[in-house]
């Protein structure tokens, strides 16, 4: 029996209805959203910096990295092909990677690096998350200057919880080292010294005209229309350090944090760590001519461990611009914004503490309200002895090296996941880390006589859809130093933090169980504590680790494993079958 003539015709209708207006089409689709596809050729490029030229390790060239654009609910396939001598592995930042635990890239966590010449396939879909997030290379110091933004829009047909921006623009804020980072953090392991210091920090890669040889071409320069409202993409890239930002004269409205709605609050001070993302409104000023303003980032440490980049990176915010010139010359007489200082620990506390979930009836809070797994986690500074025949330059002839409760995270050589996936975890990793110190002590007072850490591969297991909740209590061994923790897989609520060594029976009372801010890094503060809750809904291996490069490559770091539930939707799927190999 043929097809009616009526049917053909209402088919070819619809199809070229489809060709002519494909927005409707998917449209149509946003319930579950699109596949986008990306290819990323890792490659070597001469990039020129400060009178000085290098090469570097980018993404199709570019310093930063292209930028990735999808929607809540799309799909991202993105084929990541190695042209370089260095191993390589991305790590997609704050994705929830819900069941897609093989794209979330640390290496020897989650995947073997990409070898030269190899390519991998990162596959994984973007489930309740909206905002801005990045990606970076998670082995060795490689993510120096590989990075880029995630733009994540929300569902096609949605619009944002705030007034709509005139237009969005990513800031990136990164670092320069006109060494090779390669050998900077190799010295500091052989040596057992804190790192070399990087020459500049950079925003959108640029450093700006405070720095000695920095020619015009590297200020970066927004170029804004008066009375417009613009959302600035914040992502903190840099390796070590933690920053204030500020523009003179002009004031923020953050409305997001890690791709998760806030509620609303102004500021004329931005502080944001290594990892941690953060999308703010700024409404520009009614001004009729040519006006620049000056913005500057600089860092904030209380570190006693080493030193640190204490310079400044500058931009321009230019009103009515018409591409006129711009030397360093011209910009000297802008008024630097005031920044706070260097370590302004009670800043960064209210800054934190300013921080609330929208929790309306669209993106409701889902904190657990009580809990079924409770953790204690000491976290900072240690050291290991001096090998024998051996000169070392840490602390009284030591080496630097760094833990939680302890224990100092040793990398396998094969991955994590591939180990449990494969029943070969005894071989890989032992599962008795520490739920709280074996040796408890003044955490924020006199630091022990021995501060000698312990060395292993160790995780936490637990069961699919359990409660956790973790105290990370700052130590003063060495220093007390805020630091930003990290955790793949799983964002968390913010439901404490306080000043001290955390008291468990006076603490809790304070806990904010109703609108906590819902992140994926949050900084455990200079002589203090903060608290998280969160839920096993995501099966895999989960690192958690610090954001500051230099304590994770000492091994402040630990990892998660969250077993299959019981229902198929709740298992780890296979491995991918270009999973690269050790």
């Amino acid at each position: 029996m043929g097809v009616p003539s009526s049917f053909l015709a209402l088919f070819f209708f619809l199809s070229c209805f489809i060709c002519l207006y494909p927005d409707l089409a998917i449209a149509k689709n946003a319930a579950t959203g699109i596949t986008r596809r990306y290819t990323f050729d890792i490659r070597l490029q001469n990039v020129t910096r400060l009178c000085q030229s290098k090469s570097i390790i980018t993404v199709n060239g570019k310093f930063p990295g292209p930028r990735i654009i999808a929607r809540e609910g799309d799909r991202l396939v993105i084929k990541v092909v190695n042209h370089v001598p260095n191993n390589i592995s991305i790590h997609w930042h704050g994705i929830r990677q819900l069941r897609s635990g093989w794209a979330d890239g640390p290496a020897y966590i989650t995947q073997c690096p990409i070898q030269t010449g190899q390519s991998y396939v990162y596959n994984f879909t973007i489930t309740g998350q909206r905002g801005t997030l990045w990606y970076h290379a998670h082995v060795s110091w490689i993510r120096a200057t590989l990075y880029g933004p995630i733009i994540i829009l929300p569902r096609r047909n949605t619009s944002y919880p705030f007034v709509k921006p005139y237009k969005e623009v990513p800031i990136i804020f990164g670092e320069w080292w006109k060494a090779d980072t390669e050998a900077v953090i190799n010295q500091a392991l052989q040596t057992g010294a804190g790192p070399n210091n990087s020459d500049a920090y950079t925003i959108n890669g640029l450093p700006g005209p405070l720095y000695n040889c920095s020619s015009p071409k590297e200020i970066f320069r927004l170029k804004v229309k008066p009375g417009k409202t613009y959302l600035l993409r914040l992502i903190n890239a840099a390796l070590n350090d933690e920053l204030f930002f500020k523009i003179t004269n002009h004031t923020f409205t953050i409305v997001d944090a890690d791709a998760s709605y806030v509620k609303p609050f102004e500021t004329d001070t931005i502080f944001i760590t290594p990892g941690q993302t953060s999308n703010v409104l700024l409404k520009t000023k009614n001004l009729t001519t040519n006006t620049r303003f000056l913005m500057a980032a600089r860092p904030y440490s209380t570190a006693a461990a080493g030193t640190f980049d204490n310079t400044t990176v500058a931009g321009v915010l230019e009103y009515n611009s018409n591409n006129m010139p711009i030397s360093n010359t011209s910009i000297k007489g802008l008024v630097m914004p005031s920044l706070p200082a260097i370590n302004a620990t009670s800043y960064v506390a209210n800054w934190t503490n300013k921080f609330r979930s929208l929790g309306n009836s669209q993106f409701p809070v889902k904190v657990p309200q009580t809990v079924e797994n409770n953790y204690f986690f000491a976290v900072g500074l240690g050291s290991d002895p001096c090998p024998k025949n051996q000169t070392c330059q840490g602390p009284n002839g030591t080496k630097f090296s760094a833990s939680i409760n302890n224990v100092s995270f040793t990398l396998p050589t094969t991955a994590l996941l591939q180990a449990r996936y494969f029943g070969k975890s005894d071989r890989v990793f032992s599962t008795n880390f520490p739920s709280f110190p074996l040796n408890k002590f003044n955490y924020t007072g006199t630091p022990p006589n021995n501060t000698m850490v312990s060395h292993g591969t160790k995780v936490i297991v637990l069961p699919y859809n359990t409660t956790v909740e973790v105290v990370m209590q700052s130590t003063s061994i060495l220093g007390s130093e805020n630091h930003p923790l990290h955790l793949h897989g799983f964002n968390f609520y913010v439901i404490g933090q306080g000043t001290g060594n955390f008291n468990s029976t006076s603490d809790p009372a304070k806990y904010n169980l109703v609108d906590p801010v819902e992140r994926n890094t949050i900084g455990v503060p200079a002589g203090g504590w903060v608290a998280i809750r969160f839920r096993t809904d995501n099966p895999g291996v989960w690192f958690m680790h610090c954001h500051i490069e230099i304590h994770l490559s000492w091994g402040l770091r630990m990892a998660w494993v969250v077993m299959d539930g019981k229902l198929p939707n709740q298992k780890l799927p296979p491995p991918p079958n270009d999973l690269p190999k050790c």
